[in-house]
Parts: structure tokens; sequence; C-alpha cells
């Protein structure tokens, strides 16, 4: 009687453990889950994020396109035009996927270490906004073809 409690006691052990393995296993890998597809990461950068400023609103941007605050679009210094990347607040762990359509940052904000520009509605999903800046994690999900808008193309 005494074995075969032992016996149970360790079939129910190694079950929890392969349970445990199961679970964890998936936070190994470097894919991201995006829906009810996987993307793999294909890129990863840590930095500073900031944000653009209120008046910007509407001018062109490097891609040709109007720049608009309310969408999630971001600025990147070498990231090809239409690029999807993740950016992660490190401090909160929010994170939003955003699209590359300026060059940037520059100046000041360069200079200490911003590797993006975030549109003010990206930075306030981030929390960022109070701060004016936040260490950030970057993940490039799919790559952009750098092609200009089409609002910016020539008939």
């Amino acid at each position: 009687m005494v074995s075969a409690m032992r016996v149970r006691i360790r079939f129910h052990i190694s079950c929890v453990g392969l349970m445990l393995v199961l679970v964890a296993l998936p936070a190994c890998n470097n894919k991201v889950s995006a829906g009810d597809r996987e993307k793999t990461v294909l890129d990863t950068q840590m930095g500073d994020a900031t944000f653009y400023s209120r008046r910007f609103q509407g001018d062109r941007t490097a891609s040709g396109s109007k720049f608009d605050n309310r969408r999630a679009v971001a600025a990147h210094g070498s990231y090809p035009f239409g690029t999807v990347a993740r950016v992660t607040n490190l401090m909160n762990g929010r994170s939003v996927n955003v699209v590359i359509v300026d060059r940037g940052p520059y100046g000041k904000n360069r200079r200490e270490g911003a590797i993006i520009d975030l549109s003010r509605t990206t930075a306030e999903r981030l929390g960022i906004l109070r701060e004016g800046r936040a260490q950030v994690k970057v993940e490039v999900l799919t790559w952009g073809d750098d092609t200009y808008s089409r609002e910016h193309s020539r008939p």
C-alpha cells in the first residue's frame, strides 16, 4: 500500500514538472504573439524613447506621409519606412506596435541616447508623457520596404 502511494505521488510530481516545462518553454524563444499568428523578432534595440511635439501635426514626414500624432507611428534613424516594431516601456511593461514613417530622433534627444521618437498617442499608451522619455526595447516584427507613401509619389 505504501509503495503504491509513493508511485502515485511520483506520478503527480512528474506531471506537475512536465506542465511547468510546457508552460515555460514558449518564453524561451524569440517569437511574439501577434493575434492568431506568431511573428519572429527580426531585430532588437534598447535605448530611450521620446515623443513628437504637437507642432509637427500635419507636417510631411521623411517617408512623404502626413504626420498624425493620433496614430501609432514613430521615427527611427535607420529602420526602413513601413517597418512594424513593438516598443516596450521597460519600467511598466506596456507595449505598442508602431509603423516607422520618419527619421529621427535628432539633436539633444539623440545625443542623450534616444533611439526612437514616438507619436503622442503612442507615448501616452506607453505611459511616458509625464517624464518625456523612457527606457524602451524596440523589436522589429516586420521589415518595411522603405518606399515613400502614395501621397508623396508623383504621377
